[in-house]
């Protein structure tokens, strides 16, 4: 792989260990993968910020690179907490020490603290075909398809890597070649809101694998919807790319002749949604909505749908989003009807990141096909998956019937 004088300078350690460590990271990942040098990224998203994911080891990890600075416009992924409610949420004095000594060490980086899984809602927004370095699995899928831009998807280290050189390999999805369709998905059957495009991901995520569908007959596609779909393809898959057609910005450019096909319906549908519930009856104890981060809009929706109700006496409605949304959120009246019908809002934390597993809480409903996926074994509770407007019933309820 070519190396510039500077680059080779680094990777001398002429400036300094933490850069000389970063490069080796990136020229590393890029000879494994045949890059043939590496690129200027215009910007970084971190994954790996939960003290629950990434343990004392990763404190210390990022505790060490602390001498330098990050060299590009860099956010990071939800935290394990609301950084200010994170009591009222149940969070042990000890778990939030060691999250704040997380987020002081990317402060110290230089790290936008951002703590969503949503960046470009809230100005990390890259442009066509602009090249960037992601880690946030479904931010990867939406900015690749969605946006145009070219990232891979990054590891925690190689992102960090890439936000302190500012370069990231020559590879994968920043190749043309590389972002051809590999699967053509009919769709048979009217999609009609977010879940709908999750159990979607979630069905054609399983069978495609890390290759690159192309999707046809989906008339149209909110981005809340192509949200939840991106979220769903690359948490049951390893999806970093796909393409509908006439609808997301490169489905027009690709190769499509001679692409296997397969067909999504109403049975696909159907089973995709019986498939993400791993209980159909019974006491829930917290109803979760926002992962992905909920956007305005769907807390708009949230709002409208809650009005004059009440959350039931034995049950939590949590509403995870970023803090600029939160903010917004309060700014429209949305924050009072939810919390004035017994929920509540947090920013900076994901549901799936927090110890939900040490909170109490046995059963789960979300409309989130990725929470789904991760639920059962990464907050070890069961999940009801299912629609907006059922989740709501059942925070009310208190069950599922």
């Amino acid at each position: 792989m070519y190396l510039t004088p500077k680059e080779e300078k680094i990777l001398a350690g002429e400036e300094g260990e933490v850069k000389q460590k970063a490069l080796e990271i990136l020229v590393a990942i890029g000879e494994i993968y045949n890059a043939d040098r590496l690129i200027p990224i215009s910007s970084v998203q971190i994954a790996g910020v939960s003290y629950k994911t990434i343990g004392d080891a990763g404190i210390e990890w990022i505790e060490s690179l602390t001498s330098t600075k990050f060299s590009v416009p860099t956010t990071i992924n939800p935290t394990g907490m609301d950084l200010e409610l994170w009591e009222s949420m149940g969070v042990t004095k000890e778990f939030a020490e060691k999250q704040m000594r997380i987020i002081n060490a990317f402060l110290k980086l230089g790290a936008i603290i951002t703590c969503s899984c949503t960046p470009y809602l809230i100005g990390n927004l890259p442009k066509f075909g602009e090249h960037i370095a992601w880690a946030e699995s479904s931010a990867v899928c939406y900015a690749n398809s969605v946006l145009g831009a070219r990232t891979n998807r990054e590891g925690g280290p190689s992102a960090i890597a890439s936000a302190i050189i500012g370069l990231t390999g020559n590879f994968g999805y920043h190749l043309n070649e590389m972002r051809n369709p590999t699967l053509k998905v009919k769709v048979e059957v009217e999609l009609n809101e977010e879940s709908d495009f999750g159990a979607l991901g979630y069905y054609i995520g399983k069978r495609v694998g890390n290759g690159v569908p192309y999707f046809v007959g989906i008339k149209s596609a909110s981005n809340d919807e192509l949200k939840s779909l991106s979220a769903a393809l690359a948490a049951s898959g390893g999806v970093a790319l796909y393409h509908i057609k006439d609808i997301t910005p490169e489905s027009n450019l690709v190769k499509i002749d001679g692409l296997e096909e397969i067909n999504f319906t109403k049975n696909e549908l159907k089973n995709s949604y019986d498939e993400l519930s791993t209980i159909k009856e019974g006491k829930v104890d917290l109803v979760c909505l926002g992962c992905p981060h909920t956007s305005i809009e769907e807390i708009k929706k949230i709002a409208e749908m809650i009005k004059g109700k009440k959350v039931a006496n034995n049950t939590k409605l949590w509403i995870f989003t970023s803090l600029p949304m939160k903010i917004l959120a309060n700014r429209c009246g949305y924050s009072k009807i939810i919390e004035d019908a017994g929920g509540k809002i947090y920013s900076d934390c994901c549901m799936i990141i927090t110890p939900l597993e040490n909170l109490g809480f046995k059963v789960m409903a979300v409309n989130s096909a990725k929470a789904a996926v991760y639920a059962p074994t990464l907050a070890k509770m069961d999940v009801v998956f299912t629609n907006l407007r059922k989740c709501i019933e059942i925070a009310t309820l208190g069950e599922v019937k």
